[in-house]
């Protein structure tokens, strides 16, 4: 076992991770990324379309109508202090980003090009505003590369290929975590007084998802095992726009652009749906469209699926219909979608410039996660309580800043925006903090657990149970849901833990580069995730955002303005038993906009 030491360690380098080191490191902090990939191929880089900001280049705009977008947007869950601070601090960290060298595309002027997002709009909902900036298609790939060069500017120490595997806590804080060198097989202890988790969600869990396969939820369930609370776990988005068969992500940027959703009929559908705002209409809403679209048989060619079309024939018809004139061509679509043709081309062969792309909701966000404040700091309970030394940041975390459904645009500035907070928050907090002492034996349970996974004689292979484990989340746990399924899932999830800790096999049993221990390890994060989610889920019996259900389709917000918390109740985090959840609903919603102002107060959401 090797022990190395840092002020701060962070855990995790995609946008947060890498923007919270970078400010920890500005303010004095000696700083180790620990990331079990390289960082520029951290999942930040498929967030494609845009970093939203109220700068008003292109269109009138203010944080204040940015901030009341993502409250309307998260179904009024939002945490509104978050969603003010969000939205404020969106401005200066673009513009921050953009003097570090993030090459944004321009106006004629020069200045920070915008295009529409879906749910993004002017003067309280009036009509559809300019606010995301954007990179062409490749905008979350361009922050990880600016972020990294700066913190490797600023002599941040990067441990790459690092995967961890336990949380170490001593006299009530986090003191550390325990990683695995992918490369050796060795267990490393990474000893700190600050440590931030942004390592992302865990899409993993259902079947047909954008996320990449790295994502499976390691930072939330390491945490979540050493009794941190999850909050929130219900809400999970689907993206409307994922490649039919594969799930991997066509950008919200393609409707910002004109784009339009038709059915089998080639009838417009969103107009049926949100006669205001149409395809623009937030995510929740565009996916139950979609589902609503199947199931009325106006699926493509009798499947599941519907067309998305940024054909320059079609998006100019709709422009001339709805009185704008602008118009664009295959050069401009070529410019600023280049990814989705890529991505078109190459998957599907389909060449978006002259076919419809094949489209089908996605398991793409987290809103739920380890629960913060608007600093970053971990919090325990419904009164707040800051766990000291743990911090997260980005989708790991809840803020909450995106309540029960998440804006696009809105997921790369909760990273620079909270990622830079915990960091400024560490770099505060080391300076008078003292080292606590590590515990005897601290890699000691995450040894125990790979030796067992290791030694592993059953007969059923990790990838079984992933597979019905995807299968019943999706189908028991997807963007409809009822008290039965919902159930029948958590149920579920007990079995399969039961089984992948009684039948459990593995082929490999090497140390270098064993994807195949790693994998099993991984397994059990997402069913553990998984299980809380669909507990979460029962739980709130409501539709709300991303959630909806078929059983409760009505909002209840005399009850349900509160956040919920998980909690896996058992002293071994590996334990071979299966841990009861403990829920807690106690935990009240932010309303300090609303106190201010009445256009914050939960109204019936009209798109």
């Amino acid at each position: 076992m090797q022990t190395h030491q840092f002020d701060a360690i962070i855990v995790g380098a995609g946008g947060a991770g890498l923007m919270a080191a970078l400010y920890a490191s500005k303010g004095g902090a000696n700083v180790a990324v620990v990331s079990k990939l390289y960082p520029t191929r951290s999942h930040t880089g498929a967030a494609l379309g845009g970093i939203g900001a109220a700068l008003g280049n292109l269109d009138e705009d203010k944080p204040l109508w940015h901030a009341y977008d993502t409250v309307k947007g998260g179904d009024y869950l939002a945490d509104q202090n978050a969603a003010k601070i969000l939205a404020e601090n969106a401005v200066d960290a673009v513009i921050e980003l953009e003097h570090m060298g993030l090459p944004f595309d321009r106006t004629p002027e020069g200045r920070i090009s915008q295009r529409r997002f879906g749910g993004h709009t002017s003067n309280f909902g009036e009509k559809p505003v300019r606010r995301a900036c954007h990179a062409a298609d490749r905008t979350g790939h361009m922050i990880l590369q600016t972020l990294y060069q700066q913190c490797i500017k600023n002599e941040v120490r990067f441990f790459d290929e690092f995967h961890v595997v336990d949380v170490i806590m001593n006299q009530g804080a986090c003191v550390g975590v325990v990683a695995i060198q992918l490369g050796t097989g060795e267990f490393h202890v990474f000893h700190g007084k600050a440590t931030l988790f942004a390592t992302g969600g865990w899409g993993r869990v259902w079947q047909i998802t954008s996320n990449a396969h790295t994502l499976t939820g390691d930072g939330a369930a390491a945490v979540y095992r050493r009794g941190v609370p999850m909050q929130d776990m219900e809400f999970y988005q689907f993206h409307p726009t994922g490649l039919y068969g594969l799930g991997v992500l066509l950008t919200e940027g393609i409707r910002g652009e004109g784009g339009i959703l038709l059915n089998k009929n080639g009838e417009r559908f969103m107009e049926k749906y949100a006669p205001k705002i149409k395809d623009l209409a937030s995510r929740d809403v565009v996916s139950r469209s979609i589902y609503q679209e199947l199931r009325l048989g106006n699926g493509i060619g009798g499947k599941n699926y519907v067309h998305l079309d940024i054909r320059p024939s079609t998006v100019n018809r709709y422009l001339a219909e709805a009185g704008e004139t602008r118009r664009v061509d295959d050069a401009y679509i070529a410019r600023a979608l280049a990814e989705t043709l890529d991505l078109c081309r190459t998957y599907v062969g389909v060449d978006p410039l002259t076919e419809a792309m094949p489209i089908q909701p996605t398991a793409h966000y987290a809103m739920g996660g380890i629960p913060t404040n608007i600093d970053a700091e971990v919090v325990t309970d419904a009164n707040w309580t800051v766990l000291p030394g743990m911090y997260a940041a980005g989708e790991v975390a809840c803020v909450s800043v995106h309540g029960a459904n998440r804006l696009g645009t809105n997921s790369l500035v909760d990273l620079v925006v909270f990622g830079r907070r915990g960091g400024m928050k560490i770099a505060e907090y080391v300076k008078t903090a003292d080292f606590i002492p590590l515990p005897p034996n601290p890699t000691a349970e995450a040894e125990a657990e790979f030796k067992r996974i290791r030694a592993s004689k059953g007969k059923t292979k990790p990838y079984t149970l992933r597979k019905k484990m995807q299968e019943v989340m999706m189908d028991k746990v997807g963007v409809y849901r009822t008290a039965k399924e919902l159930v029948e899932a958590a149920e579920t999830m007990r079995e399969l833990r039961h089984a992948y800790f009684t039948d459990l096999s593995v082929d490999d049993n090497g140390y270098q580069f064993n994807t195949d221990i790693i994998e099993a390890w991984e397994l059990g994060c997402l069913i553990d995730l998984a299980e809380v989610t669909a507990i979460s889920a029962n739980l709130r019996t409501e539709s709300r955002g991303g959630h909806s259900r078929e059983d409760f389709p009505d909002r209840n917000d005399e009850k349900w303005m509160v956040h919920t918390l998980a909690y896996r109740k058992s002293d071994n985090p590996y334990g071979t038993e299966t841990p009861p959840v403990e829920t807690n609903t106690d935990k009240k919603v932010d309303m300090s906009l609303a106190a201010e102002d009445p256009r914050f107060l939960p109204k019936e959401r009209v798109y």
